[in-house]
């Protein structure tokens, strides 16, 4: 059983499956009550052969979304924050699950870290009185409210920005302008605010 097969059964319903996403078409639960209707298909054998072929085509087409989505962040980090020259290196991390959605080129995010800096917006004076520890460091925080964090370890410095459902981190050295590192991050920030995420 493939695609095409499939297909010409359910014109209407991959019609349009080149170059889109499974999102658009019914649920599974939907898709496979009409496979259970289909005649050709109502023994247990080939009901369960076309419906792991709807969900194969269905992962498929959405990991294919989320890695376009990938390199879409990557590109926009790099676009307004590392073509800056003000910002060492970046990430965008999605708030609800801890997920790495895009980072700089060597900019490697732990899970405990990414943990550590999405609970800082927890309780923002226990944040500014006690600092934040990131990257084997201890960090002087210098501003912390339920939006924005920024801290400093010498000559170095960490931003971080919470939009509605992201967190934007970012790093920068003694070399660097700290002022402008911080208006690149909040600047996209607000882009992905005016965009509701």
């Amino acid at each position: 059983m493939n695609f095409y097969s499939i297909k010409k059964f359910f014109p209407r319903l991959l019609n349009n499956h080149r170059g889109s996403n499974f999102v658009i078409y019914p649920v599974y639960i939907d898709i496979t009550f009409l496979l259970h209707r289909s005649r050709k298909y109502r023994s247990t054998s080939r009901f369960q052969d076309v419906s792991n072929v709807f969900i194969f085509y269905h992962l498929q087409d959405l990991k294919n979304v989320d890695a376009v989505k990938m390199n879409q962040l990557s590109n926009l980090l790099q676009d307004a924050l590392i073509c800056t020259d003000h910002v060492q290196q970046c990430a965008i991390i999605r708030r609800k699950d801890g997920n790495v959605r895009a980072s700089s080129v060597g900019f490697n995010l732990y899970p405990d870290q990414v943990t550590l800096l999405l609970d800082a917006f927890k309780n923002p004076p226990q944040t500014r009185e006690e600092g934040i520890y990131f990257d084997d460091k201890q960090y002087k925080c210098v501003r912390a409210d339920k939006t924005s964090i920024y801290a400093k370890c010498g000559k170095r410095g960490l931003v971080l920005v919470k939009t509605m459902t992201l967190l934007i981190i970012a790093t920068y050295t003694e070399s660097m302008f700290p002022s402008v590192c911080v208006e690149a991050v909040e600047k996209l920030a607000d882009y992905f605010k005016e965009k509701g995420k």
